[in-house]
């Protein structure tokens, strides 16, 4: 099964130091030559994955200890008329935006105007009952329990009226919790309305005014600021997403809620939100132990990790953590605390998901992270090889790219995103190579092999798609999509 097709529903949906980072814990900047090889080679990867991916223009900066060293732009802003990606063009950010709102939480807590452990009614008044013991914290956690404002199938606000902010207010209210507070994660817009209301009362001005004062004019974003379709914003870059199949695109309707807009909202570019970060880890937005208090893992209430700091995703893994902002699937940033980095890449296609190319390019400047994350520029090269010499024995190419450059395998959806591209471009025989490279390299995968029958059918070799949709219904026997599939194909 395809997990990546684009959706406009991806428009809402996502996306600690504990003193600035030293020279001695930051990766060991290349320079000359090794430098501009490895400039070269990010430029190279991220045009394979913008052709890939069909993203039409983007947005790329490093920065390595509190400096950019790395800025470039891709592609084109419109594809309508035709207008290139510049220094000066804005992308949504989309949910992202909620790392803002994260900030500026910190930033009343600092003031003393707020505690992370009260409970939301101890600021806000006329709440349900049921509502009110939910700690600041669990709101930005995503772990409150409380209902969705939006409604995630339709993307429509709930209640009646879709487009009345109001009456879906009043209808969220009226909906029974979910889950007891600290129970589990599920990603709600309804928190960052709250956090909104929460942030205006205790500071005395809208949300929108206390990020553009506190955090755009501080850290130097003079052309960033909130807005949707509905709003004139000078150079602001098209949004797009692909239509079904990835044939042409179509423009999307960005609405942004003005009542949610500490979930999403921010139009910015990679310079200034560069600027913002390296303000906000050299203590001009919040104290050092702030931003670790910000950036800190969290846990459930059985103690299990949640997978969002405050207000920002953490990536989990074995050293070279990272903190990010993601949204929309088309715009992401990812800082590496204990290594004194940070990579933003923005676009304009929901449903490219760029923030699956920031381990790579942070690999060019942490190797070890390159050896642990590996996969995808894998994949880069194995896609060059291919191209080059055909798709005849991809084990052997991936085992000699490895080989020479240090890297880990591709993740299973490394692969099933490449075999998906090529089933869209009626390459089905190339899927099937792609699709069984990933079968052999994850042979316990389930969906690995459905993606395999999924283009065993599309290339006509019937029995060989009913032998691996079999095997994928043995290994999840939840996979409707083999079931389904086994009744056309396999019937008697």
């Amino acid at each position: 099964m395809n997990p990546h097709l684009p959706s406009v529903l991806l428009i809402m949906a996502l996306g600690a130091v504990t003193s600035p980072v030293t020279a001695a814990a930051a990766a060991a900047p290349a320079s000359g030559p090794q430098a501009l090889r490895a400039e070269q080679d990010i430029v190279a990867f991220v045009r394979s994955e913008m052709q890939e991916r069909q993203i039409p223009g983007l947005q790329l900066a490093v920065i390595q200890r509190g400096k950019v060293v790395l800025a470039r732009n891709f592609g084109l802003a419109s594809l309508q008329y035709q207008v290139p990606v510049t220094d000066a063009s804005l992308f949504s950010i989309n949910s992202a935006t909620k790392a803002f709102a994260g900030v500026a939480v910190m930033q009343l807590v600092q003031q003393g105007k707020i505690d992370l452990a009260a409970p939301i009614g101890q600021y806000l008044t006329g709440l349900p009952s049921a509502w009110q013991a939910v700690t600041v914290t669990q709101l930005l956690k995503h772990i409150s329990g409380l209902p969705d404002v939006l409604d995630q199938r339709s993307g429509k606000l709930v209640g009646p009226q879709p487009d009345d902010a109001d009456a879906a207010w009043r209808a969220v209210q009226a909906l029974p919790v979910e889950a007891q507070p600290g129970e589990r994660y599920r990603y709600n817009q309804t928190n960052y309305v709250l956090l909104a209301q929460l942030i205006e009362r205790q500071s005395g001005q809208p949300f929108v005014s206390f990020i553009q004062r506190q955090q755009f004019d501080v850290a130097g974003m003079p052309h960033s600021g909130f807005g949707d379709a509905k709003d004139v914003v000078v150079n602001k870059a098209s949004s797009y997403v692909l239509n079904r199949g990835g044939n042409g695109y179509r423009n999307v309707n960005e609405d942004f809620p003005v009542f949610m807009r500490a979930g999403a909202g921010i139009n910015s570019n990679a310079g200034e939100l560069a600027n913002w970060l390296i303000a906000l880890q050299s203590g001009r937005l919040l104290a050092p132990a702030s931003v670790a208090r910000l950036w800190q893992p969290t846990s459930l209430n059985d103690g299990k990790p949640a997978p969002w700091a405050l207000g920002w995703p953490t990536i989990g893994r074995d050293g070279h953590r990272a903190v990010a902002g993601i949204g929309g699937a088309r715009s992401a940033f990812y800082v590496y605390p204990d290594d004194g980095l940070a990579v933003i890449i923005l676009s304009n296609l929901a449903g490219g998901q760029p923030e699956q190319l920031i381990d790579t390019v942070a690999g060019f400047y942490i190797p070890a992270l390159r050896q642990q994350r590996g996969g995808a520029y894998a994949a880069h090269l194995l896609r060059k090889a291919a191209a080059s010499d055909g798709f005849d024995g991809l084990d052997k190419k991936l085992a000699a790219i490895r080989r020479q450059h240090g890297l880990s395998e591709p993740t299973e959806d490394d692969l099933n995103a490449w075999g998906y591209r090529l089933l869209g471009r009626q390459q089905p025989n190339q899927a099937v190579a792609v699709f069984q490279l990933g079968v052999q390299l994850y042979p316990q995968g389930a969906n690995g092999h459905d993606s395999l029958a999924e283009a065993y059918e599309a290339a006509g070799a019937t029995a060989l798609a009913v032998t691996h949709y079999r095997r994928s219904l043995q290994l999840d026997p939840g996979n409707t999509h083999a079931v389904a599939r086994l009744r056309v194909l396999a019937a008697d």
